[in-house]
């Protein structure tokens, strides 16, 4: 397993808040690795205990995205990335792929018999994720995002001040 930590602290304009990024290598072991970072990261940031709503979200989202990274958009050798960054109302999930050609189809294409063993992920994203997309950002990889909506009281406000404060 590749597990390499890149924390950056000089965040781009678009992203105020804390960002952080990992690559795992593309295989189940790293989806589910992925999944675990995502709830654990989310939890330090807002100070949400891990059987939360907003952490069971954080959890279906990263799971599927790396599962579909690892699925549809690997290739041999290659690694997926998580990047999460707290934004000021949310935490958005993002999994980056080498496969930029394969992109995410529209929820209405998708197979409805529940028969099918596979073919639910993208739902379930739209389901869970307040806002999702993809993008293309050059060539060589393809990224799906989702955002969870942070919970406005108060103790979770002042644990993400506290949190963008660390950076």
């Amino acid at each position: 397993m590749t597990h390499h930590q890149i924390t950056d602290a000089a965040n781009p304009p678009h992203t105020p808040g804390p960002r952080l990024t990992l690559r795992f290598s593309s295989t189940r072991r790293g989806a589910r690795l992925a999944r675990q970072l995502a709830v654990q990261q989310f939890t330090e940031w807002t100070g949400l205990p891990h059987d939360c709503d907003p952490a069971h979200t954080v959890a279906v989202l990263a799971a599927e995205l790396a599962s579909n990274a690892v699925r549809h958009g690997s290739l041999p050798g290659r690694d997926f990335r998580l990047a999460l960054l707290l934004l000021p109302y949310a935490l958005r999930v993002e999994v980056t792929d080498t496969r930029p050609e394969r992109r995410p189809e529209p929820a209405s294409t998708v197979p409805q018999s529940l028969d099918v063993p596979s073919g639910r992920g993208l739902l379930l994203v739209e389901a869970y994720a307040e806002r999702w997309g993809w993008e293309c950002r050059d060539a060589y990889t393809k990224t799906v995002w989702g955002e969870v909506v942070l919970p406005s009281s108060p103790e979770v406000q002042a644990a993400t001040n506290s949190a963008r404060n660390l950076l």
